[in-house]
C-alpha cells in the first residue's frame, strides 16, 4: 500500500510523538531509494524538484528545496522563488536568510524552515565549523533565534551541531518542528546527508554522520574498470583489432561498383 505524503499539519501533529527521518538527497536515484526505504522528509536541490520525473520517483516524500540565500537574493526574489517551488510540489522551503525574508514568505502561506545553531553560510560569526551553544549565553541566543522564527511565521527549523541538552530544552519550548542535525533525539526529526550515509566522502566526516555503506570504494573500483576498458579500446585500435567485420556494414558489390565509377568520373 502506498504511503500518503504528509502535510505541514500532519508533521505538527506528530511533534514530540516520534522521531521522523530526514535526508539530504541530490539525485533521482537517491530520492527513489529514500521513498522505498520509508524516509519521511528530504531536503533537495531546487533543480531536482523541478525535474518532471521527481514526483514519480518520490510521491510520498515531504520535500523541502533549499538554496544558499546568496544565490537567491532579496526578499522579493525569495518570494518569487518560493512560489515557483510550491507550484512544483514543494511541501516547504528552506531559508537561512533574514527573519524579514522568512516573514515575507510566511505571510504568503509558504511553509518555511529556518536554521539555527551552526549555519554553514554564517559560520564565521560563530567561530567556524564547530558546535554552537555550549555556553549558557550562546544557548540562549539559539533559543532567541527560534523565537524569532516563530514570530516570523516559520513552520520549523533545522538545529545543527548544538548540545543535545540545549536542543531538547528548546524543542520542548517551541511550536516549531525541529530538525536535528547532530543535535540529538530531543528534536522532532533526525537529519543526515545521503552522501555521508552512503560513504561517498573520502575526506573528513562530521561527528554526527554515520556511514552505512562504502560507495567511495565502489566508485574507485568502477573508475579502475573504466580506465581498464578505455585502455583496452585504445590497444585494440592501435593493433587493428577494432573494428572487426561484425562492427561495420558493407555495400552491395554492384552498388559499390557503380559508386566507384561515378566517383571516378566526378
Amino acid at each position: 500500500m502506498s504511503r500518503k505524503r504528509p502535510t505541514v499539519a500532519d508533521l505538527r501533529a506528530m511533534k514530540g510523538k516520534r522521531q521522523l527521518t530526514m535526508l539530504r538527497v541530490t539525485t533521482l536515484e537517491q530520492a527513489e531509494a529514500a521513498e522505498r526505504a520509508g524516509v519521511d522528509i528530504v531536503s533537495i536541490p531546487p533543480a531536482l524538484l523541478l525535474d518532471p520525473r521527481y514526483r514519480d520517483a518520490a510521491p510520498s516524500l515531504f520535500s523541502m528545496p533549499g538554496e544558499n540565500f546568496y544565490e537567491i537574493g532579496t526578499g522579493d526574489d525569495f518570494v518569487r522563488w518560493a512560489f515557483r517551488m510550491v507550484k512544483a510540489s514543494a511541501d516547504a522551503v528552506y531559508c537561512s536568510a533574514s527573519y524579514a525574508t522568512v516573514k515575507r514568505m510566511a505571510d504568503e502561506a509558504v511553509p518555511v524552515i529556518g536554521h539555527v545553531g551552526l549555519i554553514p553560510s554564517r559560520a564565521t560569526w560563530t567561530g567556524g565549523y564547530r558546535a554552537v551553544g555550549k555556553t549558557a549565553e550562546t544557548a540562549l541566543q539559539i533559543f532567541e533565534a527560534v523565537k524569532q522564527y516563530e514570530t516570523a511565521g516559520a513552520f520549523g527549523a533545522e538545529i545543527e551541531v548544538v548540545p543535545v541538552e540545549v536542543a531538547a530544552a528548546i524543542s520542548r519550548r517551541t511550536s516549531l518542528f525541529m530538525l536535528s542535525m547532530g543535535a540529538g533525539t530531543g528534536c522532532d526529526a533526525q537529519y543526515l546527508f545521503a552522501e555521508d550515509v552512503l560513504g561517498e566522502n573520502r575526506g573528513h566526516m562530521p561527528r554526527h554522520s554515520k556511514v552505512y555503506r562504502n560507495f567511495a570504494a565502489e566508485y574507485d573500483r568502477l573508475q579502475a574498470e573504466r580506465i581498464a576498458a578505455f585502455s583496452e579500446f585504445v590497444a585494440d585500435c592501435n593493433a587493428g583489432a577494432y573494428p572487426q567485420d561484425r562492427h561495420v556494414v558493407h555495400m552491395d558489390p554492384a552498388e559499390l561498383d557503380l559508386f566507384m565509377k561515378r566517383l571516378g568520373a566526378a
